[in-house]
């Protein structure tokens, strides 16, 4: 019988494993909700070219994920899952590519290895269920450095097509999330060139043709911008961009070492063997050492650079999970070969790491048996979250199956490591695959409820009414995509009406967090209290002053 192609039967698998459930879980703030209401906004305005939010000009990213939700939501309506859905179809593109470039650059086996790896890892895996900009800009900007790879390389054969192509991945990349694209492969190139002493630099002429093609397929938003008289958005979009590396956004702070930690336990298991292939450098290593060499760029290029960027989100080090599954793929296909060893340090923080994952998993299932600890006096200062805890949430007991799965994965590994490698990881990996899956569509829609439920419930009980709903003290965007809320209510008469109680035809409804309560409605007597849930209160307008 015929051996069915690997890129058929990877297409199948990844069709299977981010598809299915994507809209199971709300969208959530801030980022899933925001993007996908811009991208809402531009069906209802027919404004493709100005992403806008509450229907005024939104300057913090270009528009190019909006065009794709936008395509999704014109097939599938306006949903979770069609916001999501893009980045499905990312992950899909995303494994094929890594299996053809793997098999290119070592052979089939190393090709299937690293989708593997890409696939069963946490955050990677993750990332393509979400709404969120980051695993385009993350592929657009991997294949131009994939290709400036390729064009450093003393055995290419075509350097004018590498050097287009990197120009061009490089530009959709900046219209996909912006310059930082730009910076981060230019800080790899010239980290490269550094470190090889500047043989082989780029030809001026080469220079030219990638800072043009990457000016025209990233800067012909900008350029629509500036003929159209909008040169306001492009310097609202600067000055974003600039105070994103300046200063802590939003609140998003953090330690140096904040990423290190993100990826060690975010890219399990990868992690642990990209960290063995950072320390043997002297062993047998049948794969290109020049793209390795590259990919080490790639990936402390970016540890670095978004380690001294004050704001520190948790998708920042996102780009790192290429370069990082490659250097775990290293380590998979020599230990599988039985060219390496592996080390009983790298054994136990793979273990100790998983085991830690596990039990993080399986605790969250207790939550409801946690409660009465708790919401005991002192154990919970912020009334919010002990609000929060008053969810009623139906748990069945097969949201402890991916926790299971995980620590049986974990175990497999520790008994099978030091006897037959190849099972040992094979087994963690598909284990971690099916547990990360297990958990997005069992214990996610059952976490929901403590956190946004109840406020995305009253939003959805507006939707269609020609109401404005607006939050009281707290930043979101929920309210905007889950109201849908219409053209004629902007954010500019929301805040007005917030602010002086105008406009007394429109129905106007409010939601505060219980903290805020008092605060809340000393200031705005004219609100009347409808209800309390989960730590959220929710108001009507009744008169004005």
């Amino acid at each position: 019988m015929r051996r069915l192609p690997a890129e058929l039967i990877i297409v199948v698998g990844a069709l299977l494993l981010f598809v299915p459930f994507l809209g199971t879980t709300h969208l959530f703030d801030w980022d899933e909700i925001n993007f996908a209401e811009a991208s809402r906004e531009m069906l209802v305005t027919k404004n493709y070219a100005i992403p806008q939010i509450g229907f005024e000009p939104f300057w913090e990213k270009p528009p190019l994920f909006f065009w794709l939700q936008v395509i999704c939501m014109k097939i599938f309506g306006v949903n979770d899952f069609a916001a999501r859905l893009p980045n499905a179809a990312c992950g899909i593109l995303t494994l094929v590519l890594l299996y053809r470039l793997g098999k290119k650059l070592v052979n089939e086996q190393f090709g299937r290895i690293w989708a593997l790896i890409y696939a069963g890892s946490l955050l990677p895996q993750l990332y393509f269920k979400s709404g969120i900009i980051d695993p385009w800009f993350n592929l657009f900007i991997f294949l131009a450095v994939y290709q400036l790879a390729a064009y450093t390389d003393n055995r290419t054969d075509r350097p004018l097509k590498r050097i287009l192509l990197a120009g061009l991945f490089t530009g959709l990349a900046v219209m996909t999330k912006g310059p930082v694209a730009l910076l981060i492969t230019g800080l790899c190139y010239g980290v490269f060139a550094i470190s090889t002493r500047f043989r082989k630099f780029m030809k001026p002429l080469h220079i030219l043709l990638f800072l043009l093609v990457a000016a025209l397929a990233g800067g012909i938003w900008f350029i629509a911008l500036l003929a159209n008289g909008q040169q306001h958005i492009i310097t609202e979009f600067i000055v974003y961009q600039i105070r994103l590396f300046r200063t802590e956004d939003a609140g998003h702070g953090g330690p140096f070492f904040y990423h290190f930690i993100i990826l060690l336990l975010g890219c399990f298991p990868a992690a642990a063997l990209s960290i063995l292939s950072m320390r043997i450098r002297k062993r047998p290593d049948e794969t290109p050492r020049h793209f390795r060499l590259w990919m080490s760029l790639l990936f402390w290029v970016t540890l670095l650079l978004f380690s001294i960027v004050k704001t520190k989100i948790v998708h920042y080090s996102s780009l790192c999970y290429f370069p990082l599954t490659y250097l775990a793929a290293i380590s998979f296909y020599h230990l599988y070969r039985r060219k390496w060893d592996l080390p009983s340090w790298n054994k136990w923080l793979q273990a100790g790491t998983g085991l830690l994952l596990s039990l993080l998993i399986l605790g969250v299932t207790f939550i409801d048996q946690l409660k009465p600890f708790l919401l005991q006096p002192g154990r919970i200062k912020d009334p919010f979250a002990r609000a929060n805890l008053a969810a009623q949430v139906s748990w069945t007991g097969w949201e402890k199956l991916p926790g299971v799965l995980l620590l049986g994965g974990v175990l497999f590994f520790v008994l099978r490591a030091n006897r037959n490698i190849r099972s040992a990881l094979t087994g963690l990996f598909l284990a971690s695959l099916l547990a990360i899956n297990l958990t997005i569509v069992l214990i996610t829609p059952k976490v929901e409820p403590y956190s946004q439920g109840a406020a995305i419930e009253f939003y959805q009980s507006k939707k269609g009414e020609a109401a404005i709903v607006e939050p009281l003290r707290f930043k979101s965007y929920a309210h905007l995509f889950y109201t849908q809320r219409p053209p004629q209510f902007t954010r500019s008469l929301a805040d007005s009406i917030r602010q002086f109680n105008t406009h007394p035809e429109i129905p106007v409804y409010y939601v505060g967090k219980i903290q805020n309560r008092e605060e809340n409605e000393r200031e705005m007597p004219y609100l009347q209290k409808l209800y309390e849930k989960n730590g959220f209160v929710f108001y009507r307008r009744i008169s004005t002053p």
